[in-house]
């Protein structure tokens, strides 16, 4: 429990930007007509991909 309350505040921001930039993916693909791939799997994708998912939607899975 000290090692949560002693990184905590640097933890908070980094956990912040991930939740913030899953949602906005998940977002993103829900309002898209077109994406790369089938939508259920980018999904799956954002949710677990931790911050490694989200960003590879934003490169290479909107259909733009």
């Amino acid at each position: 429990m000290e090692f949560i309350n002693q990184y905590w505040p640097l933890l908070a921001p980094l956990i912040l930007i991930q939740l913030s930039l899953m949602i906005y993916c998940l977002i993103d693909l829900s309002r898209r007509e077109r994406v790369k791939g089938p939508k259920w799997l980018w999904a799956i994708f954002i949710i677990f991909g931790e911050l490694i998912g989200p960003v590879v939607y934003l490169i290479a899975g909107r259909g733009e």
